[in-house]
């Protein structure tokens, strides 16, 4: 009998532990997500639910200086210290006998903090709202989009070079309320000015026009894609897995595959790590352009190895080494394409660079102004230059700001738009009326400033052309609500950046439309021991390394062994290599042959089965 006494206490002693342990556990994870909630509430004046999902599935490679950082001093550090205090409460409750009431009031406070904070950044994102459009499908991009793949497009004899400037969080908002923003005094004259002296498609009105930043481009990465592709950029919550994969919507064309087809020498320039959100891998699969990020500028010595500021390296800096590198490939015999990102106009307060001054009373709106100068000083210098006659520059913002001292300002009726200055277009508008206008428009109407005739004026929708925009058909509205619903014919094309259906493409890809043989070929077969010949197959970017793979998952993941292949003949190629699968424990696998750019990115090019016990390969 007092042994089952013994037992009952040490089961009812045991039970005490565990249910404070969770209470522990639940309250303070409530407490970390109510602060984190409040912080994220806080810090960002808009933020849409299509981008907080897209960055979660990206690395957080080449983020912010001082975001993370914030973000740990603002919610980790307040946790622990309440967690420290609560464990002293705690103790001295016990003595008294009083543990039970602290627990429950604990789990209790922390559960209505989680409720507030937690339901503030809920209504914010609006994230009820978008996971009840997640179950309205919409046809209207399927309808409405036109595959440039598919489309005629003429370029002129003489090619034209561009200088494409994504703005961080520019907008027409910024100007005064007389030239069409929300403020009393412009905060971005020169800006402005650049603007009303060439095209932004407001007709003759002073007050300035820009594009709406509709779904799927409200951040820098959603706005570069909806402004190289005419898409938006929506990941689908269930099959998103773009963190971990080497390629960025690859079934689409976008401006950088046109211009590359073209003949193009492309660069993007900016003075953050490339890595961050997929901007890497958009560049380089789109066009193959030289990456001048952050890591280069360290790597080429135009920084110190150790110098960081912000995100990288500060607008001061960019617009010094884009001269530098402009006059670097306009002195080539192949047209250019730079495209460039600024950053000291980041929220949540900017970056207090050289050319900053006190004008307002506000360091986020004073960064403004001073990137205002910095865009205006490096244009003037552009057009002195012998090569600006054949050269288009286009400005626009990414997106509209996330600041929230910013936003605060804005009256809530007004309409924000990005900024958009197209300089020394090779084309002429055919209409004289304000256009209605969204940033994924921004794609027809770059290629015909360049004096690109395009069948239809659409990809988006030609600008210079007497083509409704969407804007205009359906209206702002109409085209945000169908954008913020499932789209089943954009999730066709997402599910491109899937593993295996990114290979197949590239395998396809490999035989250029049957143009080439890519047959991959075992020519010997001693144990487990395998001789491989690869032969007669396309590749788009510099071969440095080409590897042979084998492995029992069609996926050619682990398990898996490599080898590497040597080239043999040139024209047309053919390489060798032999591989052990001993290691991989079974007479059946696959064999793929693949390889590494400069970037060290890995790309597949041929696949097949092999059975080595019937000793047949097969596709």
């Amino acid at each position: 009998m007092k042994q089952r006494n013994k037992d009952s206490e040490q089961q009812t002693k045991t039970m005490s532990k565990v249910v404070t342990f969770i209470l522990f556990f639940f309250s303070f994870l409530f407490i970390l997500l109510a602060l984190s909630a409040r912080w994220g509430s806080a810090t960002w004046g808009n933020l849409s639910m299509d981008e907080l999902i897209f960055t979660l599935s990206q690395s957080l490679t080449g983020t912010g200086q001082g975001m993370i950082g914030k973000y740990i001093f603002h919610t980790i550090v307040p946790t622990i210290f309440l967690l420290i205090g609560a464990l002293a409460i705690y103790f001295l409750a016990k003595r008294n006998n009083w543990e039970r009431r602290f627990l429950q009031g604990l789990f209790l406070v922390s559960t209505i903090l989680v409720v507030y904070y937690g339901g503030g950044f809920i209504h914010k994102v609006d994230a009820i709202n978008y996971f009840l459009e997640q179950n309205q499908k919409s046809n209207f991009i399927e309808a409405n989009y036109v595959d440039p793949a598919k489309t005629k497009l003429t370029f002129p004899k003489k090619k034209r070079n561009l200088i494409y400037i994504y703005l961080e969080s520019m907008e027409m908002t910024s100007t005064s309320k007389a030239n069409g923003g929300n403020f009393n005094k412009d905060l971005i004259p020169e800006l402005t000015k650049l603007s009303q002296e060439n095209e932004n498609f407001s007709g003759s009105s002073k007050k300035l026009d820009g594009g709406y930043s509709l779904p799927g481009s409200t951040w820098t990465m959603g706005g570069i894609f909806a402004q190289s592709s005419g898409l938006p950029l929506k990941t689908n919550i269930g099959q998103n897995s773009m963190s971990t994969q080497s390629t960025f919507f690859p079934n689409i064309t976008t401006l950088g595959d046109i211009l590359a087809k073209e003949g193009y020498n492309q660069t993007f320039m900016l003075g953050s790590n490339a890595s961050f959100a997929g901007r890497r891998t958009f560049f380089k699969d789109h066009g193959d352009f030289d990456i001048e990020d952050y890591p280069a500028a360290k790597k080429e010595n135009l920084i110190g190895k150790n110098y960081k500021v912000f995100w990288g390296y500060e607008d001061s800096k960019l617009f010094s080494f884009s001269k530098r590198q402009l006059n670097k490939v306009a002195a080539g015999s192949k047209p250019f394409n730079f495209t460039m990102l600024t950053v000291d106009t980041h929220f949540p307060e900017g970056y207090k660079d050289l050319n900053y001054q006190n004008k307002f009373n506000d360091q986020y709106l004073n960064v403004m102004n001073a990137s205002s100068r910095q865009v205006a000083d490096f244009i003037s210098w552009v057009q002195k230059q012998p090569w600006y006659k054949n050269t288009t520059i286009v400005i626009n913002g990414d997106h509209p700001t996330m600041s929230q001292s910013y936003t605060k300002k804005v009256n809530p009726n007004y309409t924000r738009k990005t900024y958009t200055a197209y300089i020394n277009a090779a084309v002429k508008r055919q209409t004289k009326g304000r256009r209605t206008y969204s940033t994924m428009d921004n794609f027809p109407t770059t290629l015909a400033a360049l004096g690109v005739k395009i069948k239809g004026n659409r990809l988006g929708t030609n600008l210079f052309s007497e083509t409704p925009t969407l804007s205009e058909r359906y209206g702002y509205a109409k085209q945000t609500r169908e954008l913020k619903r499932t789209s089943k014919y954009l999730n066709q094309l997402e599910k491109m950046t899937d593993v295996e259906a990114a290979k197949e493409m590239f395998y396809e890809k490999a035989k250029n439309k049957g143009k080439h043989k890519a047959e991959l070929k075992i020519t010997k077969v001693k144990g487990k021991k395998l001789q491989v010949t690869f032969y007669d197959f396309r590749h788009d970017k510099k071969i440095v390394t080409m590897y042979l793979k084998a492995s029992t998952n069609k996926l050619i993941k682990k398990p898996l062994v490599v080898a590497k292949m040597h080239l043999v003949e040139k024209k047309p190629l053919l390489y060798k290599g032999t591989i052990d699968v001993s290691d991989l424990k079974s007479k059946k696998f696959y064999l793929e042959v693949s390889y590494n750019d400069p970037e060290a990115i890995n790309y597949p090019l041929g696949r097949k089965y092999v059975d080595l016990d019937k000793l047949t390969v097969k596709n």
